[in-house]
């Protein structure tokens, strides 16, 4: 009966070691894209002062700097872009 007992804690210790290998393999996966995602490109842009305001205004309402609500505006026009690509075909 002991036998029996040891063995299953054998196979349950093989699954957690398993598991735990599959987990530090995500955590890898995660900290990857975390990793691309702050390695963000720069660009200069230039607005007309009228634009500047407008996206300035909007930043306050919406509690962005200019930079993240310019990145969020972008972001939404492609993902709408993508959204109209798949509904086209």
């Amino acid at each position: 009966m002991s036998l029996n007992i040891d063995e299953k804690e054998k196979q349950l210790q093989e699954r957690l070691e398993h598991i735990q290998s599959l987990e530090q393999e995500i955590l890898k996966k995660e900290k990857s894209l975390k990793e691309r995602e702050k390695a963000k490109k720069q660009m200069l842009l230039r607005l007309s002062p009228s634009l500047w305001d407008e996206i300035a205004a909007w930043a306050e309402e919406d509690f962005r700097s200019i930079n993240s609500q310019v990145e969020y505006l972008l972001t939404e026009c492609v993902r709408e872009r993508k959204k109209r690509k798949r509904n086209q075909d």
